[in-house]
């Protein structure tokens, strides 16, 4: 395909999906215009990179809808709803868009690998926290193994760790059928990038407390409409970081394990 054709045709399905998704509320305006961005990559970078990006996509987008019977507690400590905006857009597909470029610009297998191991970590992240909060009964703290509240970070359920393996598998399945990467590193790198997510989120994550109502939470306004505190982690590392670096851990695993066999 022509170097300009591809890019007029990749820009025209990103704006597309992107419009598509703002449209049904699943991403705000200022999400919609990043996504633009990841998805003008991804279709530039392949068709194939484009299936695994909406593959990540719509799957999160169908769990964050179903309903839960958590979804007043898990709305008391997350700081934001399932209309994604920008930042988290780009903490989870950022650095698949950059190995979708680095593709572009200097063709190698690993940028692939890296892509798909990102993605598959952003995929069983987000499978791990819809089907846990909803499946899952009482979460308990990765680390000192006490009971938590729903949608607190570093909080693990056997339904979320199982969601975490499908959601990698899946994005492992896509990648080896689609010829983009194969099955063990993708699926190795998203459940590593997962499980670091989970580390971080109990170990440096901000996290905060509301006086008011005495309840642990990540917003920094709670929703009794007081303003929260600083009650440990670091203040600059909120989910969105998280969810960065968790994705970095599975482009790094992935291109280790792919390398190593």
């Amino acid at each position: 395909m022509n170097f300009d054709v591809r890019w007029l045709t990749a820009a025209l399905v990103a704006l597309a999906l992107a419009g598509g998704a703002w449209r049904t509320n699943a991403l705000s305006a200022r999400g919609a215009r990043a996504a633009f961005a990841v998805g003008l990559l991804a279709c530039a970078a392949g068709w194939s990179w484009a299936g695994l990006l909406l593959v990540f996509f719509i799957s999160g987008s169908i769990l964050s809808r179903l309903p839960s019977k958590h979804a007043r507690e898990v709305e008391e400590i997350v700081e934001k709803g399932a209309e994604r905006d920008a930042a988290q857009v780009l903490a989870n597909g950022g650095v698949f868009a950059i190995a979708a470029l680095g593709s572009l610009v200097s063709p190698s297998p690993l940028w692939a690998v890296a892509g798909a191991g990102a993605l598959a970590a952003a995929t069983a992240d987000t499978w791990a926290t819809e089907l846990g909060t909803r499946l899952g009964g009482t979460p308990r703290h990765l680390l000192n193994w006490s009971l938590v509240a729903a949608g607190t970070s570093g909080g693990i359920t056997l339904a979320g760790l199982m969601a975490t393996a499908a959601g990698a598998g899946l994005l492992g399945i896509c990648a080896e059928a689609w010829s983009v990467a194969p099955f063990l590193p993708v699926l190795l790198g998203g459940a590593a990038g997962a499980i670091a997510d989970s580390l971080l989120g109990a170990t440096l994550q901000e996290r905060r407390h509301c006086d008011q109502c005495d309840a642990a939470t990540e917003r920094h306004m709670h929703r009794c409409g007081s303003h929260t505190r600083a009650a440990g982690g670091l203040a600059w590392m909120d989910n969105d970081v998280v969810n960065l670096f968790a994705t970095l851990v599975g482009a790094t695993i992935a291109v280790a394990t792919i390398r190593a066999v």
